[in-house]
């Protein structure tokens, strides 16, 4: 038994209506041809005030450059998890986040279907959740105040000599305004050195705020760091952002490239003349906020893979710090671990006053993928196992003790340079000899220039 037309296009809407999503279908044309109850309810309209109708006469606040389902139409290009900010036609402001894709005849492009996830309501319940645990759960004790950065150049425990060189470039970085960009990988301790330099600085006694971008889609992060105004969304009340917050004071924006292309280009406006506008408002803000952003992928890799825009890159990279990994500064190991010891000797009241040789070689011998934090937490382990005054190896975590260990009792073994510097001597003479002392057949014989050659043979004192 087969349908009638007007059956299956029955039947395909009520499938269309029953999805808990809203789904909005133009035509080549712009004009809507299927909205649902859904789409509807997010919009703050009718499905009838929306339907037969052009998308920018339902929604003028968009325009055919930010319009997916315009973009869409016309260039055929899919759009997948797009956020999008607009204002429906009752003035409501509409945060979304959007997949949308071009329906194909053939070649021929007829439309364009929008699936749409909205987000106001979850902006409006988070900050409602906030207010009820503030009010169901009143902290019994207030928190000790501070500028939100508690760390200092002196917590930085280093006997790396890169390490130290990079606490001086921070050191004069700290007393300027520039942006700073420091990359290192996970765990290296790049807030740490952050928070060192604002409190170094001569905006110590204002606020320090970090946000970390992943955490949020690009819709929640525009109203975070602008603010809001009231009714830009339901529930929306006048908002500073974290760029008001932290007027003379320092903003920590971490993870960077998760920003979408489209929000860095906003982000960068607000550097270049320090004005920002609340979501949803009409007035500017003239700021005074130092920024700095981390990464924990290089910033030439962001910008291969397009997750980082080349103009806000070279707008942030004024001064760029890169925190060289643990294993690149094996030297720190022993010095932090007994920075951790005595840590949580405080932290869990005992009294732990040495640790184990044969531990220190297992911990020196690990790729320490997690770097200082992953070392830090290893110590908290260990101090929650021990007993008595001393670290063991049977304190450690079970993944390092499989770690295999090069014994120290090899000092038989010369180092690599006097190794390489004897080599070169052996070969060199054994040359001379074979070309009778040929400086020109040597060097040839030896596969190097005659300058090298004459330069080894000065270096070396290699008598002709």
């Amino acid at each position: 038994m087969f349908l009638k037309p007007f059956e299956t296009k029955q039947m395909f809407e009520a499938i269309l209506g029953s999805i808990d999503e809203a789904i909005h279908v133009v035509n080549a044309d712009g004009i809507t041809i299927y909205y649902n109850q859904v789409a509807a309810i997010n919009d703050g309209v009718e499905i009838g005030e929306v339907l037969g109708k052009h998308i920018l006469d339902v929604f003028p606040s968009l325009n055919k450059q930010s319009s997916t389902l315009l973009k869409v139409i016309e260039n055929g290009k899919p759009i997948y998890q797009q956020p999008q900010s607009y204002k429906n036609i009752k003035g409501q402001f509409i945060d979304t986040v959007n997949t949308t894709l071009p329906i194909k005849v053939g070649k021929r492009i007829i439309g364009a279907v929008e699936i749409a996830k909205d987000l106001s309501m979850i902006k409006s319940l988070s900050q409602s959740l906030l207010d009820l645990q503030g009010k169901v759960h009143p902290p019994k004790s207030k928190p000790v105040s501070i500028s939100g950065a508690k760390y200092h150049f002196d917590d930085i425990v280093t006997a790396s000599s890169e390490m130290k060189k990079i606490k001086n470039l921070a050191r004069k970085a700290a007393h300027t305004t520039s942006p700073i960009m420091i990359y290192g990988e996970t765990g290296t301790g790049k807030e740490l050195l952050i928070q060192s330099i604002h409190n170094y600085s001569n905006r110590q006694n204002e606020l320090f705020i970090a946000q970390n971008c992943a955490t949020l889609p690009s819709t929640l992060l525009e109203s975070t760091l602008f603010g809001t105004k009231k009714g830009t969304y339901t529930g929306s009340i006048d908002r500073a952002g974290l760029f008001e917050l932290a007027h003379r004071g320092t903003l920590f924006l971490d993870e960077i490239n998760s920003m979408t292309l489209e929000f860095q280009s906003k982000l960068l406006r607000v550097l270049e003349d320090g004005v920002i506008r609340r979501l949803g408002g009409t007035e500017s803000y003239l700021v005074d906020t130092r920024i700095i952003v981390a990464m924990n992928e290089h910033p030439h890799r962001c910008i291969e893979k397009q997750q980082l825009r080349t103009d806000l890159y070279y707008r942030l990279n004024v001064i760029f710090i890169e925190i060289p990994p643990l294993r690149k500064r094996k030297e720190d190991i022993s010095l932090l671990v007994y920075h951790f010891i005595k840590k949580y000797n405080y932290s869990f009241n005992k009294l732990v006053v040495d640790i184990d040789s044969d531990v220190l070689e297992k911990l020196e011998a690990h790729h320490w993928p997690g770097n200082v934090r992953e070392l830090e937490h290893t110590i908290e382990f260990a101090m929650n196992m021990v007993e008595n005054d001393k670290i063991t190896m049977e304190h450690l975590p079970v993944y390092l003790k499989d770690i295999p260990v090069m014994k120290k009792n090899l000092a038989h073994i010369k180092s690599l340079r006097l190794t390489v510097e004897q080599t070169e001597i052996e070969l060199i003479n054994q040359a001379l000899t074979k070309t009778n002392y040929n400086i020109m057949q040597t060097a040839k014989l030896l596969e190097i220039p005659r300058q090298t050659l004459q330069y080894k043979l000065k270096k070396y004192q290699i008598e002709l």
